[in-house]
């Protein structure tokens, strides 16, 4: 009788076997835990290493296009923002034309060989867009219709002069708002006046492959 309640007690395995494969398993999903952690930390500090290395390249881009602008920065004929390069619609126009002043021309000629140089090392377009003030269109003015036609125009028309200017035509494109941006309030004459302008950025180039 003893011996078969011996051999029926022997049956199992012993406590401390279930125990060490219990402990086993639990290393084990742990070691993977530290994997995956580790795994997740390395792409984390590599996703910030990217990130700061296009901070900084960004950063040295902006650098050495306010050097290219130094001179028509310094004289207050333009100004740089967030990387757009903006001029006075005084600069380049007189009120409600298309037309570029003298003035204008010359600046827009300066500026061709840093912007072409620019865009061309980190292989991106320039953007040049048109903005206006909200006062509508003067009555009897059969040229444009509205402010949208106006800035379309101007757009147009600078981009054309960079390009007379040595821009190539594949690295400029021209984009009109209207009103619809301002930069100062419409409420006197001062801030319809920084309205009034044009703007240029660089902007990156869609590949050919590009859906």
């Amino acid at each position: 009788m003893s011996g078969e309640l011996e051999d029926g007690l022997q049956e199992g395995p012993p406590i401390w076997a279930i125990f060490g494969d219990l402990m086993t398993g639990l290393v084990g999903v742990f070691v993977l835990l530290l994997i995956w952690t580790l795994g997740f930390q390395l792409e984390l500090a590599k996703s910030l290493e990217q990130a700061e290395a296009q901070r900084e390249v960004e950063q040295q881009r902006r650098q050495v296009l306010e050097q290219a602008l130094a001179a028509p920065l310094a004289s207050g004929r333009v100004t740089l923002r967030d990387g757009r390069i903006g001029i006075s619609g005084s600069v380049l126009f007189d009120l409600n034309s298309d037309q570029l002043q003298a003035e204008g021309r010359e600046l827009l000629a300066s500026l061709v060989a840093p912007l072409q140089l620019y865009v061309e090392e980190n292989d991106q377009l320039l953007m040049v867009s048109g903005f206006t003030d909200d006062l509508p269109i003067q009555q009897g003015n059969l040229q444009f219709s509205d402010n949208w036609e106006l800035s379309a125009q101007r757009a147009l028309t600078v981009t054309r002069a960079l390009i007379e200017a040595g821009m190539p035509a594949d690295r400029v494109f021209a984009a009109a708002f209207g009103d619809q941006q301002p930069v100062a309030g419409n409420r006197d004459e001062a801030g319809r006046a920084r309205n009034r302008r044009v703007e240029m950025a660089p902007v990156p180039r869609v590949s050919q492959g590009a859906e």
